[in-house]
């Protein structure tokens, strides 16, 4: 079987879609095409079903991925090694959210990139949960972290930590909604209060805290609205309304009093990080390595 032809099925077994895999390829659309009915023939079965946007692998074509992507992924890393002056140093790519990456994951592999023999040159790159799979997929990346388990066989998760979401502001906002109100009214005290997020569908504030805890939606529509979370606790530290954040990015200035906690629920809403791989890339040593890393590191996240 000719690997060529491999690899164009699990670029388009990845990608989803003729055209994004040929794009990725650096082939046309009709050159993919003609790969994978060569292919289809070759197997005798046909691989994928074609749907109006895209491709869904059939469940032999499932089966040839979960087989043959990993040996390819192989043999990539080492034409790429091949090709550096220092084979000894790999790189790892990896993504993830902007926050958590920065403020958790870097710091930890930093650790990893020293001339130790063993240490490996380090790629981050940032974007959100189904942006960095389908980069993970697409093989962009190494490691991906994610809010959201991937599906299907070519990738893997292992859960990383559960993150806690704190309701907070600026101790003069908490001090006009009034202490303890939130404990009598719920949340009709916070009714007339702005609210800081990372977007107009107030994914945060709506969508993970109200929900959870209230079992409500908040009234008060966002007044600043900034995509990223550090952006978000400046803006409340500064006194721009209430914002739900991280506890791990928070806790520094609730610790300091520029932000207090204007409600402590019994049982806080929760967000777990996963922690992806491409199935079988963990045979390479310096995923391998990064990821028990992280692993490691996350045990003292919770």
């Amino acid at each position: 079987m000719d690997l060529a032809l491999l690899r164009t099925f699990v670029t388009v077994h990845r990608a989803g879609s003729f055209t994004r895999a040929a794009a990725l390829l650096g082939l046309s659309q009709p050159a993919v095409t003609s790969q994978i009915r060569t292919l289809e023939r070759q197997v005798g079965r046909p691989l994928f079903l074609r749907q109006a946007r895209g491709v869904t692998p059939t469940t032999i074509g499932d089966e040839l991925a979960h087989k043959a992507a990993p040996h390819l992924d192989a043999l990539v890393e080492i034409a790429e090694s091949g090709l550096e002056e220092d084979s000894s140093l790999r790189t790892l790519h990896l993504a993830g959210p902007p926050e958590f990456t920065a403020e958790r994951a870097l710091p930890a592999l930093t650790e990893l990139t020293g001339e130790d023999g063993q240490g490996f040159a380090l790629r981050a790159s940032f974007g959100t949960a189904d942006e960095v799979l389908e980069g993970l997929a697409a093989g962009h990346h190494d490691l991906a972290i994610s809010t959201v388990r991937p599906r299907g066989a070519l990738l893997t998760a292992t859960a990383l930590c559960d993150e806690e979401h704190v309701l907070v502001a600026a101790p003069h906002r908490a001090e006009q909604i009034g202490a303890g109100s939130l404990r009598r009214t719920g949340p009709a005290a916070l009714e007339r209060v702005p609210v800081v997020e990372v977007h107009e569908s107030l994914p945060f504030v709506a969508a993970r805290y109200w929900a959870s805890v209230f079992g409500s939606r908040p009234v008060c529509p966002g007044t600043v609205i900034v995509p990223d979370l550090r952006a978000v606790l400046a803006c409340a530290t500064a006194g721009a309304g209430l914002a739900v954040l991280p506890r791990y990015l928070v806790a520094g200035a609730l610790e300091r009093g520029e932000v207090v906690a204007l409600h402590e629920p019994a049982v806080p809403p929760l967000r777990t990080y996963f922690l992806a791989v491409r199935t079988g890339t963990l045979a390479m040593p310096h995923i391998a390595r990064a990821h028990e890393w992280l692993e490691r590191a996350a045990a003292d996240w919770c």
